[in-house]
């Protein structure tokens, strides 16, 4: 399922307009990026939680000539599944 579908499938089911569910996702979308950038985990109780991450610098390897490397440390992001969505996707 893609964005719009996403759209389409709320719209169906709430009677909001496409254009209300759309600005509410995007409005979603840009409220957990602006936290998960300041360093804020941002939780949906039992349906999954985001989070930002830090990989410190490590060393690597070139596969193709065997050099070793530094690869420099790094940000990232974490989605973690909540136990609700967990359940539902076990079938508990």
């Amino acid at each position: 399922m893609n964005k719009s579908e996403l759209v389409n499938a709320i719209s169906e089911r709430t009677g909001e307009s496409k254009n209300s569910v759309e600005t509410v996702l995007n409005s979603l979308e840009s409220v957990v990026t602006e936290q998960v950038i300041l360093g804020e985990k941002v939780s949906i109780t039992g349906f999954i939680s985001f989070e930002q991450t830090e990989r410190g610098e490590r060393t690597g390897r070139n596969p193709r000539t065997g050099e070793t490397l530094k690869i420099p440390a790094a940000k990232g992001c974490k989605a973690t599944v909540g136990a609700r969505l967990k359940g539902a996707v076990k079938g508990t």
